[in-house]
């Protein structure tokens, strides 16, 4: 994260009386304190007070009053309040990293001096996709490392927790760039395939070029609107001219496929390395989708200035050449910046 805040690192020149004498003070009308902060930080991400104070479980009118004596000290207005919640004013914006900021060295000052190491804390989006199965072999080969696997609601809640020092990582495919001081790299690019039932036309395949898909409709229930597989959905189906029929409500992977394996016409995708819930429904067949193959990118995410002792040895554990994509399709932005992300 840009921006110094704490000065006096290691060769740094130390200042004599005189010069310091003369830097400009910083004049406050009241204490900056961690609460205020993070009031003033929730309220920045959730976009209303209430859903901040809901966060934060507090009053509303206890979260009003922290950011006003917040403003009141800082002597300026952080937020403009509209119909619709609340807005960053441009001093707003400039000061947000900054608040992350000294959260997060609050948070490492604390962590620094208590007496057992916390766990790994890593977001894994669900317990059958990719990312648990990624972390199961983490684990398996750091038995040593004291590991916590968390579900968040995906990359819109994970980035606030990144940000806030709540989670050390998290697995996702974020289609814009990260928030300053947010470091991803492609942790795996998993291929999709589709999953059919045995009455289907599609049955006695083993794979199906997805130029052909055009004439099926994709049945992937409960694809929340605004989020990182809604947007990679959207592209994947205006660049093959695919139908995506996102209408009804997600009751997990046991009811879906359960549905699709007694169905004639209805198709879904797959994830190769999804993780499969108690016995495959019979009849159920998985098809490769080629020429080319779709990928999901899952890529790991953390905060730059994050010093939890295991998180590099995360890193270096996912780290892996980049795959040849010549048969691959990925989203359009993976295709510009390669394989290390933002």
């Amino acid at each position: 994260m840009s921006g110094a805040l704490i000065q006096g690192s290691p060769g740094a020149r130390i200042k004599q009386p005189s010069q310091l004498c003369r830097q400009p003070a910083v004049v406050l009308s009241g204490p900056v304190n961690l609460d205020s902060l993070r009031a003033f930080v929730a309220v920045a991400e959730e976009g209303q007070f209430r859903y901040a104070a809901d966060r934060l479980r507090l009053s509303q009118q206890a979260v009003s009053k922290r950011i006003a004596a917040l403003e009141s000290s800082l002597g300026v207005t952080l937020f403009d309040r509209v119909p619709t919640g609340a807005t960053l004013t441009p001093q707003g914006r400039r000061f947000l990293p900054h608040a992350h900021a000294v959260l997060i060295a609050a948070r490492h000052a604390v962590e620094s001096v208590q007496r057992e190491a916390r766990p790994l804390r890593v977001d894994i989006l669900g317990s059958r996709l990719l990312p648990g199965v990624l972390m199961l072999d983490f684990h398996q080969t750091h038995p040593e490392i004291a590991l916590k696997t968390l579900v968040l609601r995906g990359l819109g809640a994970a980035v606030p927790a990144l940000l806030s020092g709540e989670i050390d990582a998290t697995f996702a495919y974020h289609p814009e760039p990260l928030p300053p001081g947010l470091e991803s790299m492609v942790a795996y690019l998993e291929p999709h395939e589709i999953i059919v039932g045995a009455e289907h036309p599609l049955a006695n395949r083993t794979s199906v070029p997805v130029d052909e898909l055009r004439r099926y409709t994709f049945w992937v229930p409960g694809i929340i609107e605004g989020s990182e597989w809604g947007a990679f959905y959207q592209e994947l189906s205006a660049e093959f001219g695919l139908t995506i029929d996102s209408t009804g409500p997600s009751f997990g992977f046991e009811e879906l496929v359960g549905t699709v394996a007694e169905s004639r016409s209805l198709i879904t995708f797959w994830g190769e390395r999804t993780r499969e819930a108690g016995p495959w429904p019979p009849g159920l067949r998985r098809l490769r989708v080629v020429d080319p193959t779709p990928v999901y990118p899952w890529s790991l995410i953390w905060h730059s200035s994050n010093r939890h002792p295991d998180l590099n040895t995360l890193v270096e554990h996912v780290k892996k050449p980049p795959q040849p994509t010549d048969d691959l399709w990925l989203p359009r932005r993976l295709r510009t910046i390669g394989f290390r992300g933002d």
